[in-house]
């Protein structure tokens, strides 16, 4: 493992979003079936803080952005990867617009677009999933919970 962890970091708070983002949220889940609505490639900044990789709807693409991950809002899995091969596929992708059909597409088949990303397509393109953008934030953390080895 790199010296630097990178996470993969889930979403499942409820409370803090208004308007758009909070129907966005609940929506994702339940269309998914899944607690999670949001997700982030993530590197520990300090204390609780992290410089998080994703395409938010909120930011309007792709982007890089300091954040706190509180445990009781945020669930995280390290990742085998390094900080440098993150920040090279971050800048790859970086100001691409969010992707609304995409993720809508998780509910009417609707096919990858290069030009835009939506949170689950970005870190499973990241992680070299075939059809990237078949994945939920839900499916994305249990694929990579179960890469993972508890003794």
């Amino acid at each position: 493992m790199s010296e630097t962890v990178v996470w993969l970091a889930c979403y499942k708070g409820r409370a803090e979003h208004r308007g758009i983002a909070r129907i966005a949220d609940w929506v994702t889940r339940k269309v998914t079936r899944g607690i999670y609505s949001h997700c982030e490639l993530a590197v520990a900044r300090g204390e609780n803080e992290y410089l998080c990789y994703s395409s938010s709807l909120r930011d309007r693409g792709v982007r890089g952005k300091l954040m706190p991950l509180p445990a009781d809002k945020w669930d995280k899995l390290p990742l085998n990867v390094s900080l440098q091969e993150v920040e090279a596929f971050f800048r790859q992708h970086c100001g691409k617009r969010y992707d609304w059909r995409g993720a809508l597409g998780l509910l009417c088949c609707n096919t990858q677009r290069q030009d835009r990303l939506f949170c689950s397509e970005f870190c499973a393109e990241f992680l070299q999933l075939k059809e990237s953008w078949r994945y939920s934030p839900s499916h994305l953390y249990a694929l990579v919970s179960s890469w993972q080895y508890h003794p």
